[in-house]
C-alpha cells in the first residue's frame, strides 16, 4: 500500500466530520489497497456492519457475493476488492429503514482515496446515491431504468440494485436482472480477477 493511501485511509477511519449529526459515535468503514481491480460503491455500513466493523458482513453481503460468484476469503481481499461506500459511517435509523448516506463524506473522502487506486477495471455502483453520484446527468430517475441501461456504463461501470432482503419484491418483478446482468456481472469479475476468483459452495 502507497504512503499516501495508508495516510488517507488512516485519516478517513479517523474522520469526526458528520458526528454531531449521527446518534453514536462514528466508525468509518472503508478498505483499500492500491492494487484493487474493482471497487464496490454501496450506500452505507448498517447497524449489523457498525457493529462488526466488517463491510457487508450481512445478508445484503451475503447476495452480493452469490452475484458476484466469490468467496469471502476473495471478497475480502483488498487487493482484489476496494469497498468505498457513500457514507462510510452507520447513518442511523429512521421509519422506513436506514438514514441515508451522510452528504459530506463521499465528496471528502472519494476522490484522494480512488486517485490511488490505478489497476481498478470496473467500478459496481449499488443503489440510487452511488448511481447519481457518479453517473450523474446520465442516471435515470430510477434506480430500475439506470440498470435497465447497465451496457451504456460499460466498461467502466455497471449499476446494481441494492441487494438488501429489503429488494426482494424488486427482485421478483423483476427478473431480467438476475437473467441478464447477474452472469454478466460473474463474467466480468472472473475475467478481472482470474482464477483467484473462482468460489467455494458455502462459503459466501
Amino acid at each position: 500500500m502507497s504512503d499516501r493511501l495508508e495516510e488517507t485511509l488512516e485519516a478517513a477511519r479517523a474522520c469526526q466530520l458528520c458526528a454531531a449529526a449521527l446518534p453514536h459515535e462514528p466508525r468509518p468503514v472503508v478498505v483499500a489497497d492500491r492494487r484493487a481491480r474493482i471497487i464496490i460503491v454501496g450506500q452505507a455500513p448498517g447497524r449489523r456492519v457498525h457493529e462488526s466493523g466488517i463491510p457487508w458482513n450481512d445478508p445484503s453481503g451475503d447476495r452480493l457475493r452469490t452475484w458476484l460468484d466469490v468467496d469471502r476469503d476473495t471478497f475480502y481481499d483488498p487487493t482484489k476488492f476496494a469497498i468505498v461506500p457513500m457514507g462510510f459511517c452507520f447513518p442511523g435509523t429512521g421509519s422506513g429503514g436506514d438514514l441515508p448516506p451522510r452528504p459530506e463524506c463521499a465528496p471528502t473522502w472519494h476522490e484522494p482515496i480512488l486517485a490511488e487506486l490505478p489497476d481498478v477495471q470496473l467500478t459496481l455502483l449499488l443503489s440510487q446515491y452511488a448511481l447519481k453520484y457518479y453517473l450523474k446527468e446520465r442516471a435515470s430517475k430510477t434506480v430500475t431504468e439506470t440498470v435497465t441501461r447497465w451496457r451504456e456504463f460499460a466498461p467502466v461501470f455497471l449499476p446494481l440494485p441494492h441487494p438488501s432482503p429489503r429488494n426482494q419484491r424488486w427482485l421478483r418483478n423483476n427478473p431480467w436482472f438476475e437473467t441478464e446482468v447477474v452472469p454478466e456481472l460473474k463474467k466480468r469479475v472472473h475475467a478481472i480477477l482470474g482464477d483467484s476468483a473462482a468460489s467455494r459452495s458455502g462459503d459466501r
